[in-house]
């Protein structure tokens, strides 16, 4: 047999066996992907870890406080108290009667600060309890989920109310004497009370 020949035969045997072996290997591809996919469907649709919430650990969480004040609890707390607590859980980082600190400054400068201009890039910087928030309630509400930053939730109900009271007369909104309760926390009307309005766009039913 010619060499040339020879040659062409050896070539195609040697294709013969590329293609076995291709097709070996494009089988056992193909089985890997069936027994994934199969054991895929057999999972549950759950990771199956974890249980059910009991009804009180749910309620220790649902506590978020509604603008009228619905579901304020039962205590009080006055602003005397209440600048003692801030002095021990807040001053480090909102500063000495809420300016000055590291945070947020949390008081107007002055009784007729003005409601932080939308114009303004800066006007984040200028936005206080006394010039922005327009609910008081919204306060209590915070800081009973929220503070102190390295405890939150940790603070008992008398004495939010009583913080509550001491930031709302700092910003020259209540008097000295005032005692903050669930009966008269919601009838504080803050200065930018009328800035803020419900969304009525029909796609939308949340205050903004």
């Amino acid at each position: 047999m010619p060499s040339e020949t020879i040659g062409r035969v050896s070539a195609l045997r040697a294709s013969n066996k590329n293609n076995k072996n291709a097709g070996v290997f494009g089988y056992l591809a193909s089985l890997a992907w069936l027994v994934a996919s199969t054991a895929l469907a057999a999972e549950p649709p759950i990771f199956g870890f974890g249980r059910p919430a009991t009804a009180e650990e749910i309620a220790a969480l649902d506590i978020d406080i509604k603008p009228d004040g619905k579901a304020l609890p039962p205590g009080s707390g006055s602003v005397a108290e209440g600048e003692s607590l801030y002095n021990a859980h807040c001053k480090v980082c909102h500063g000495e009667k809420g300016a000055g600190g590291p945070n947020d400054r949390l008081v107007v400068e002055s009784p007729d600060e003005a409601f932080p201009d939308a114009a303004d890039a800066d006007a984040w910087q200028r936005r206080t309890i006394g010039n922005y928030w327009p609910y008081a309630t919204t306060l209590f509400d915070y800081i009973r989920r929220s503070m102190p930053m390295n405890l939150p939730g940790s603070l008992e109900t008398e004495e939010v109310y009583a913080l509550t009271a001491y930031l709302l007369h700092l910003n020259h909104i209540i008097d000295a004497d005032a005692v903050m309760d669930a009966n008269s926390l919601p009838k504080v009307r803050m200065p930018a009370y009328g800035r803020f309005v419900p969304d009525d766009r029909l796609d939308h039913r949340e205050v903004h």
